[in-house]
């Protein structure tokens, strides 16, 4: 009988083929420096690529690269299918209402920026209030700063508990006859908790106030479906979702992208141009402006389909039940603290080993040929609330096994007992 079983009587199959999973994806042969195999676990900062992806970017490049929208030839055209059919499979990935609800953009960063610009430097102003949280990642922190210090807006953080929760109530407080937007992310990047998403669209609502979604963790783990979310945008980036880096969407309600100012000029975002005036183009393509990573929005697209195949449930299944029995382990050795025990969580253990500074952890790790994140991950005000300067953070995917969970678990129990 095989460790797993030994070890999970409750889970000793994957909801899907997971070794036939594990072999679409190249990387995961890899041997460590060090002799060790490749234990995979920095998944939230960036997931790797399967083979049908790769063959997918490999195709666009040798078959039918050209530039898009632009030529009457037979390339321009099959690149242009090619990337408007990835648009298309964004908008089944998130059903969207209408494909032009779909804007391509370089990442969830871009998209929110795009967001700050073409929406709140439009409708924002003076001593009006937008509303975030303080689990946020800097790239849904840093925009809303910086439109409030150009336009006197107020910034104001919703608090989380000691378990990375949000405190709802304090969250309700929050809103006023001068809130003018909402940005929440689905789940933290830094501690897995997944938040009450519905719940919140809807406080924004009653208010009369859009929300923009960070999902930038949440779409590689959990099926996303922003009609029934209701939410006025949702972004993610591609590179964590198996797709290329330089790739990910925007959706906004059509209504939104309408009266949006375009984020870029330049060419593609416009119908004519003249010294006088400029009209701009239809949406999604008033947004984007000039020659797009047209590679890796195909890759995209290739990505998304991947997954959607596998199915979303599925993955969220497997994941959460990595999480759990990752969870259980670390927890059983002392002097193990994780930072972020939400009752709702996806795919990330954030833990602190002892009086170790998580940077020594890392290193240690690696020699055992365990990759994890360590650091503040971009959400340095999560760090200050639960008073530590960093983390070490593994993160699951579709392709990790309960095996790796115990590779990751020998690896820190060595820190352990090096450090004691």
């Amino acid at each position: 009988m095989s460790a797993t079983a030994l070890l999970h009587p409750r889970v000793t199959r994957a909801p899907y083929d997971l070794d036939r999973v594990r072999a679409e994806f190249p990387i995961l042969a890899n041997v460590h420096p060090h002799g060790k195999p490749l234990v995979y676990l920095d998944n939230a900062a960036s997931c790797q690529m399967p083979q049908p992806v790769i063959d997918r970017l490999v195709r666009y490049q040798t078959h039918e690269h050209a530039n898009i929208h632009r030529g009457v030839h037979y390339l321009s055209e099959t690149a242009t299918e090619a990337y408007e059919g990835a648009r298309r499979s964004v908008q089944r990935f998130l059903n969207a209402r209408e494909e032009r609800e779909i804007v391509f953009t370089t990442g969830a960063t871009e998209a929110i920026n795009l967001v700050m610009h073409g929406y709140g430097r439009k409708f924002i102003g003076a001593g009006d209030e937008i509303i975030i949280t303080y689990m946020e990642h800097h790239s849904n922190i840093v925009p809303w700063q910086m439109l409030c210090e150009e336009k006197g807006a107020v910034l104001k953080v919703a608090p989380i508990d000691d378990r990375g929760e949000l405190v709802l109530d304090a969250f309700d407080a929050l809103f006023t006859d001068r809130t003018r937007f909402v940005a929440v992310t689905h789940v933290s990047n830094a501690l897995g908790t997944v938040t009450p998403l519905a719940r919140l669209i809807e406080t924004a609502h009653a208010h009369g106030v859009p929300i923009l979604v960070d999902g930038a963790q949440a779409a590689p783990h959990l099926p996303v479906d922003v009609q029934a979310l209701d939410c006025d945008f949702y972004c993610f980036s591609g590179h964590k979702l198996c797709g290329p880096t330089g790739s990910g969407a925007l959706y906004g309600k059509a209504e939104m992208l309408e009266k949006m100012q375009p984020f870029k000029g330049g060419g593609d975002m416009i119908l004519s141009v003249s010294f006088e005036k400029t009209t701009y183009n239809a949406i999604p393509h008033k947004f984007e402006a000039g020659t797009p990573p047209i590679a890796a929005m195909i890759g995209l697209g290739a990505a998304l389909d991947y997954v959607s195949a596998l199915g979303m449930e599925r993955i969220a299944a497997h994941e959460h039940a990595l999480l759990e029995y990752a969870t259980s382990r670390l927890s059983g050795i002392e002097g193990i603290r994780i930072i972020g025990t939400a009752r709702e969580k996806a795919a990330v253990l954030s833990f602190y080993v002892g009086d170790v500074h998580p940077h020594d952890v890392g290193t240690l790790l690696n020699e055992d040929g365990v990759a994890v994140r360590t650091g503040h991950h971009c959400a340095q005000p999560v760090m200050q609330r639960f008073g530590v300067p960093a983390t070490a953070r593994a993160s699951f995917a579709l392709y990790n096994t309960f095996e790796e969970v115990d590779a990751l678990v020998n690896s820190v129990e060595r820190v352990q007992r090096m450090f004691a």
